[in-house]
């Protein structure tokens, strides 16, 4: 499957009957019905997506990619571009934020060099390189739209590997300077809305650079007028390689039938540009928490997903998918537990009119 189009060609709709199988397992369980809320949907959707009301999360895989952003020039970030390539190789290393959570939650985290500025290379880190960073989108196109078919195909061609090598659950997720200016133009572009609207503080801007942030986002919607009915055009004119990897990714999740879940604003912009090249790919995504950005309410509603984590988060590198994961196996703790109605000798519930 190296075309994108062949690539979407194989997302299929999800087993109507495992879902009503797994439904039929929580209505089973002596408890009120519905009482997980998101989280009996979510078990109920991995059943649909994996065909089996026997929903197996046990071999969950990170992907990171990072990459860098030449709008970073224009002063809408803290740090500068180095940043990235010094916490690739520490995801690497197992020294980064997400380390501590992924190895509490029992997922393994691996790093993509997708273009970060001058990167060397680093033991641990996959190169899936496409270019040298992107261009300032404030000036000009982010890269071409061969590169950006090119981040595409790599993020999926690396999410269909590691399915294929047994990988349950891929938790999908980003790092680089710059990417929530990226994602702000691009949601922008897709939802129509103003810059200012859809662009916030990322990793903590003082209020003048939060003006210039602003500023740059709204320049580049100008300058490159990305087509919202095309979502690959918008990418590669105002997103970012991760962004463009990202949403391979997803497509290629979808296509063989492995849940990927969204993390926080950048995974979610680039799961929308996803659904918009097809709408079957829903199917394969879960969401974690709902961004503190200011888009990140209005990605979930276009995404017609509900994040069962609402706690202000903002540190990317895949951090609050990873956070879904204790909750997942929680719920799924009582999912096959067995403790039935009948076992426990209690008259089941029965749903109610405004219940």
């Amino acid at each position: 499957m190296e075309k994108l189009c062949d690539i979407i060609e194989h997302i299929t709709p999800p087993d109507e009957r495992a879902r009503q199988a797994a439904q039929r397992q929580w209505d089973s369980l002596a408890k009120p019905l519905g009482s997980l809320g998101v989280l009996e949907e979510t078990v109920t959707r991995l059943a649909a997506l994996q065909g089996r009301a026997d929903v197996r999360v046990d071999d969950r895989r990170l992907l990171v990619f990072c990459a860098d952003n030449g709008v970073v020039a224009r002063g809408v970030t803290q740090c500068d571009s180095g940043v990235t390539a010094k916490v690739a190789a520490a995801l690497a290393e197992g020294r980064s934020s997400v380390s501590p959570l992924a190895k509490l939650a029992d997922c393994r985290v691996i790093p993509v060099d997708m273009g970060m500025l001058d990167f060397p290379g680093h033991p641990g880190v996959l190169n899936r390189r496409i270019r040298n960073s992107t261009g300032d989108i404030s000036r000009g196109p982010a890269m071409t739209r061969a590169e950006c078919l090119a981040a595409m195909r790599a993020g999926a061609a690396l999410a269909i590997e590691n399915a294929r090598d047994g990988a349950d659950l891929l938790l999908i997720g980003e790092m680089g300077i710059g990417n929530t200016s990226t994602a702000a133009a691009v949601v922008a572009a897709l939802l129509g809305l103003e810059a200012s609207v859809v662009t916030g503080r990322g990793a903590g801007l003082s209020d003048a650079g939060l003006r210039r942030k602003r500023a740059a986002v709204e320049q580049a919607l100008a300058v490159n007028r990305p087509d919202p009915r095309d979502p690959v055009d918008v990418l590669a004119r105002v997103g970012g390689l991760d962004l463009a990897a990202m949403c391979g990714a997803y497509l290629g999740a979808a296509a063989c039938g492995a849940p990927a879940v969204i993390d926080g604003f950048i995974s979610a912009a680039a799961a929308l540009c996803a659904l918009r090249l097809c709408a079957a790919a829903r199917k394969a995504l879960l969401a974690s928490h709902v961004s503190a950005e200011p888009a990140g309410r209005r990605l979930m509603e276009a995404l017609g997903l509900q994040a069962p984590i609402h706690g202000g988060l903002r540190l990317g590198e895949g951090s609050g998918a990873v956070m879904l994961l204790p909750l997942l196996d929680m719920a799924l703790s009582l999912y096959r537990s067995g403790q039935s109605f009948d076992s426990l000798g209690i008259e089941a519930y029965t749903p109610q009119n405004g219940g």
